[in-house]
């Protein structure tokens, strides 16, 4: 089966491991991975964030790695049909891109073409600023997302720091310490099966 390929939505100051450690992992598999942030061209940079719980009420933010676009924001705006899916990484950057008209469209095409939708932490505030999108559906975010996803018209799911939800197409998980769970929900819905040598072993 060929690889796909994969739109992630970025900002300034999106998490540092969801797109890191997301694009990595898909294009060890096969996978094309485009990260795109409003108004920046392949090869521009942006700042990244590290959140963590260090014991107060909320995360703190840290300053990550920077990151290179590397696909053309009007470029793939131009080309949304022959990416297969979405992914909306989390960090700060959600909570400012999803005013963009034009992410928003971007969103809106992929939930009107039925296409798998991907999110973990704040990135399902890209989605609730399409309406329609998470209505009926079961996703899981940062808890600080809950009351959003709910007005929205969603249910919001508590999973475990390491868990990811699967409702239908769409893919969701609380933050980066559920990277591991959540690329492999990405995978099952992408179509995408790894096999280790044992089980080709024993298939022969």
């Amino acid at each position: 089966m060929p690889g796909k390929k994969i739109l992630m939505l970025t900002g300034e100051f999106t998490e540092e491991y969801e797109i890191y450690v997301y694009q990595q992992a898909m294009e060890a598999v096969g996978h094309t991975v485009h990260v795109i942030c409003p108004d920046k061209k392949a090869g521009d940079l942006i700042k990244t964030s590290l959140h963590d719980f260090e014991g107060d009420q909320t995360y703190t933010e840290k300053l990550g790695h920077f990151f290179t676009i590397n696909k053309t924001f009007s470029e793939a705006e131009a080309q949304l049909d022959q990416y297969q899916a979405v992914y909306c990484a989390g960090g700060r950057g959600p909570e400012y891109i999803r005013t963009d008209k034009r992410v928003q469209a971007i969103v809106r095409h992929f939930h009107e073409k039925q296409k798998p939708i991907f999110t973990i932490c704040h990135g399902v505030q890209i989605l609730i600023a399409v309406d329609g999108v998470v209505r009926g559906k079961k996703v899981g975010a940062l808890g600080a997302c809950e009351p959003e996803v709910t007005l929205a018209g969603g249910t919001y799911i508590d999973l475990s720091p390491t868990e990811a939800y699967v409702d239908g197409t769409m893919v969701s998980a609380k933050g980066w310490t559920a990277l591991a769970a959540f690329i492999r929900e990405c995978l099952k819905v992408l179509g995408t099966e790894i096999r280790h040598s044992d089980d080709i072993a024993k298939a022969a």
